[in-house]
């Protein structure tokens, strides 16, 4: 597999955070919400995106209940480990039906999860730990401090955050240097360019976006009749109904850009994240080498600022229908509040 020119620029994770290739992997899907997935071919795509320069791969404890970060371990395992980043989530709790039943971020909790993170990826620190939503029952200075106490043993290398608003990440900043916040960012998921955005360019703060093709919505390979598959997006406001044809018709403008483009849907959506600034990661979901390799083909995309203008004309902010999450989930967002 290879890449473009454009590719060996790399980008740095806020002001103090590693420095990191353009593109970041999302495993999650290798191991939960979307539906089966092929676990030799998941290996072997995380070994392809190592091939092709990419060193930011992001997992979650919680992640087909702790499955994730074993088959980052196989898939890892012999690599040395100056050759990639790896970022975890931790908070979310779950019972042994797999149900979610809510966030836990206190100090005990939290360095008794990074403990079993360590041994279940193998690896005797992590590179950017981060607690996957704000709990309220917690104040965001302790979780920040007791993960401040893991960077100065060496387990942590830089701390994250993931969905939290403006006001939270001026309390966490406080406490200890934040080196990006990992939130949902896509061109129909623009919540974060009101407070959020500013807010950690001002704090110097990164932003690694995930959702960047939502959920596979304006992927281009996605059509009514997926709605049948029976995951994640079976339940995603975004995918039903009404609200699936109007997001629908939105892609299908979007197709037509691409194409003037020579790029595909998703390559256009991907670099017109990259593109609303340097200190933006996006986060690819691939779960297979070709939908791999479609996403690094986004990194020979340049988009002009005539570009970026015909694309906000096409599907403005505020563009989609429906929710990115269902209610009970949108209510566990500090970022949406």
């Amino acid at each position: 597999m290879t890449t473009t020119d454009s590719s060996s620029t790399k980008r740095r994770l806020g002001a103090e955070g590693p420095q990191v290739f353009p593109l970041g992997l999302g495993a999650m899907g290798m191991s939960a919400l979307y539906g089966p997935a092929d676990r030799d071919e998941s290996v072997a795509t995380v070994r392809a995106a190592l091939d092709a320069g990419i060193t930011l791969i992001d997992t979650g404890d919680f992640y087909g209940m702790g499955d994730n970060e074993l088959l980052l371990a196989d898939a890892l395992r012999g690599v040395d480990r100056d050759r990639y980043q790896l970022s975890v989530k931790f908070g979310a709790q779950r019972d042994p039906s797999g149900a979610f039943i809510g966030y836990d971020t206190s100090p005990n909790a939290l360095k008794t999860a990074l403990s079993y993170s360590l041994r279940r990826l193998g690896v005797d620190h992590v590179d950017i730990y981060r607690p996957a939503r704000l709990d309220p029952s917690v104040p965001i200075e302790e979780t920040v401090g007791a993960l401040a106490e893991m960077v100065q043993a060496g387990y942590v290398r830089h701390i994250g955050l993931s969905e939290v608003g403006a006001d939270t990440l001026r309390r966490a900043s406080a406490v200890h240097p934040i080196s990006d916040l990992q939130i949902e960012y896509s061109l129909i998921s623009r919540g974060i360019e009101g407070t959020i955005l500013p807010t950690a360019r001002e704090l110097g703060i990164g932003i690694t976006a995930y959702g960047v093709l939502s959920r596979g919505l304006i992927s281009g390979h996605w059509s009514k009749e997926r709605s049948a598959e029976r995951d994640f997006r079976s339940v995603s406001p975004r995918f039903q109904g009404e609200n699936l044809d109007h997001n629908l018709a939105l892609v299908e403008t979007l197709r037509a850009l691409a194409v003037q483009k020579n790029a595909t849907v998703a390559q256009l959506a991907i670099a017109w994240v990259a593109a609303q600034g340097t200190d933006i990661v996006p986060l690819v979901g691939a779960r297979t080498r070709s939908r791999l390799e479609e996403s690094l083909g986004s990194l020979g995309v340049t988009l002009t600022a005539d570009d970026l203008a015909e694309i906000e004309k096409a599907v403005p902010a505020g563009a989609a229908a429906g929710d990115r999450y269902v209610a009970e989930q949108m209510a566990h967002l500090d970022s949406e509040k």
